[in-house]
């Protein structure tokens, strides 16, 4: 999968912010928990089992980056290698031949195409991978396994895992890796040590290592509160100075144009739960009460609070009538035409794409984000993780020992980190045939653009890391640093990266609609439509139709297992 028109492939934002889009904002936030299990098989681990099994972590320095790493940020390189470094010395493959499937948000390749021909030739194996639609991916997962007709690596994403019945699934249908990957015994495959402890953890299920993690990260954010620079430029305010919520609300009043068509905001309710320090994303929205207990997002006094705040915001005339209306749809379109001068979106939004796309429609266009705040400018801002990583690969119980080990020798060599030999050759193929390389990097040919995707970044990827695209160094610049200001404030919420199959029972107070679906009862109470007195009543409704018991649920896993 590349970035359009330039070659760059996407990195794992860039990929959430494609498959948020084409499949649904749940693909924006990797899932906790399947539904489904029974007996003991909840899929959790604990967090000494886990310092037990996980793999040592060692980065990789292959090549430097322009901004590094700080506090777990993706590193940053604006500029491609010109010398190629080998991470992988020996063919990886034994001659064995596997069935690969994937979902693919994007135009599928023929089979068979001179890029797949190179990549099986360099891997010494015949990996045959067969992409499926990344948008109805959802539908073709449960006929493999009711059929038993399960490849020998298989990509699940974990917003699909839930109809699968994890808890019980990965331990019977997929190898278990424990005994190849766990602690030094990953250092035998070096890309795959590369890879942050963080990731691996949201791949084990029930004190074993089944998921190879694909685009991995350090640090997972959900999303930024955005704004035009070159609008409050113009308007000449500068860059703005928000450290409360007031402020906030003030600078949406002095942007606020309708007459103009512009408008302060869109929808932005996503986002209070960074300034008001709450989670908002089930099922990792469980905060603790003074008394150590268990309390859901939807139950704090925080959220009384933020509504307010959202109300004002609403009552005031500073949204745009189209996202008054819910209209999600041309949300982006508002936001680089300047109709909108502040939006929520996620992380994967900001890039040399997203530059393309705004300066088409203002010439001037520059997206910046606002650094993290606390609601009433007190305390130090901090902002919920996402886990390490959101996608899997599995590899088939069925395959023997030797097998298993070749499939992970291809996927270390597939999990090269930017800018080596392997890289560039499962992102851009052959030179001069695939891909011409640019001033800033691989640029696609035309072949490369028909044949080319990301099938094999859906089996195993490096970690994250911050690149241009479309020469936009400026863009790339500015996220790595954003990102490294956000990481100093980040922290795991409750149950992080843990895989907890809660049972069929629970599965509505789980995903709490209520609070979630689209014309929830959040929005509604922010556009005035229901009230504070409304929103306490459905959450007493949800406290009675199952939130109480999938508290005691998950007091359970948290007494036996722990939290995170």
């Amino acid at each position: 999968m590349s970035a359009e028109g330039t070659g760059i492939p996407l990195n794992r934002r860039s990929f959430l912010g494609v498959a948020a889009a084409a499949a649904g904002a749940a693909a924006a936030s990797p899932l906790l928990a399947g539904c489904g299990t029974t007996g003991s098989q909840t899929g959790t681990t604990s967090s000494s089992q886990l310092a037990k099994i996980l793999p040592a972590y060692v980065p990789s320095t292959v090549v430097k980056p322009n901004i590094p790493s700080v506090n777990g940020s993706d590193p940053a390189y604006f500029t491609y290698p010109t010398d190629l470094v080998h991470t992988v010395s020996e063919m990886p493959g034994a001659g064995g031949k596997y069935t690969a499937i994937t979902p693919l948000w994007a135009s599928i390749p023929p089979a068979g195409n001179q890029y797949y021909q190179a990549v099986n030739q360099a891997l010494g194996a015949s990996l045959t991978v067969q992409p499926s639609n990344g948008n109805t991916y959802n539908t073709a997962l449960p006929p493999l396994f009711a059929g038993n007709k399960l490849p020998d690596w298989l990509n699940i994403p974990s917003w699909n895992m839930a109809p699968l019945n994890p808890g019980q699934a990965v331990q019977a249908r997929f190898a278990d890796l424990t005994p190849y990957l766990s602690g030094n015994n990953v250092k035998k495959y070096p890309n795959l040590a590369n890879v942050p402890p963080a990731a691996w953890q949201a791949g084990v299920w029930n004190n074993k290592i089944y998921g190879i993690p694909v685009y991995p990260s350090n640090v997972v954010f959900g999303g930024a509160l955005f704004y035009r620079q070159d609008i409050l430029a113009k308007l000449g305010i500068g860059t703005p100075t928000v450290k409360t919520v007031a402020d906030l609300l003030a600078l949406g009043k002095e942007v606020n144009d309708p007459k103009g068509r512009r408008w302060a905001f869109d929808d932005i309710w996503p986002h209070l739960g960074q300034p008001f320090g709450i989670p908002l994303n089930p099922p990792n929205n469980w905060v603790t009460n003074a008394k150590g207990d268990l309390v859901a997002s939807w139950e704090t006094q925080e959220i009384i609070e933020a509504l307010n705040w959202i109300r004002g915001v609403f009552k005031a005339g500073l949204v745009h009538p189209d996202a008054v209306a819910l209209d999600t749809s041309s949300a982006k379109q508002r936001f680089w035409s300047g109709q909108e001068v502040m939006t929520f979106d996620g992380t994967g939004a900001w890039n040399g794409s997203d530059a393309v796309s705004g300066t088409a429609a203002n010439k001037s266009y520059v997206r910046m984000a606002f650094p993290l705040f606390t609601a009433n400018g007190t305390g130090t801002p901090t902002i919920a993780l996402g886990n390490g990583a959101g996608l899997f690969s599995y590899l088939n119980k069925n395959l023997t020992k030797s097998q298993i080990e070749e499939c992970l020798r291809i996927a270390n060599y597939l999990a090269a980190p930017f800018g080596s030999y392997e890289y560039t050759l499962i992102n851009y193929g052959q030179p001069s045939i695939d891909y011409t390389m640019s001033s800033s990097g691989p640029v696609l040919t035309a072949t490369g653009n028909k044949n080319v995707a990301g099938t094999y970044s859906f089996l195993a990827t490096a970690p994250s890391v911050t690149s241009p695209q479309n020469g936009y160094v400026s863009v790339a610049r500015a996220y790595a640093l954003w990102q490294q200001g956000a990481a100093k404030g980040k922290y795991k919420p409750l149950f992080y990266d843990m895989n907890v199959a809660t049972p069929n029972s629970l599965a509505t107070a789980l995903a709490a609609p209520t609070f979630t679906n689209t014309g929830n009862m959040l929005q509604n109470v922010a556009r005035g439509r229901n009230t504070i007195a409304d929103y306490q009543a459905a959450v007493k409704d949800w406290q009675r139709n199952g939130g109480n018991a999938l508290r005691r649920f998950m007091e359970g896993i948290r007494s036996k297992y722990g939290d995170a």
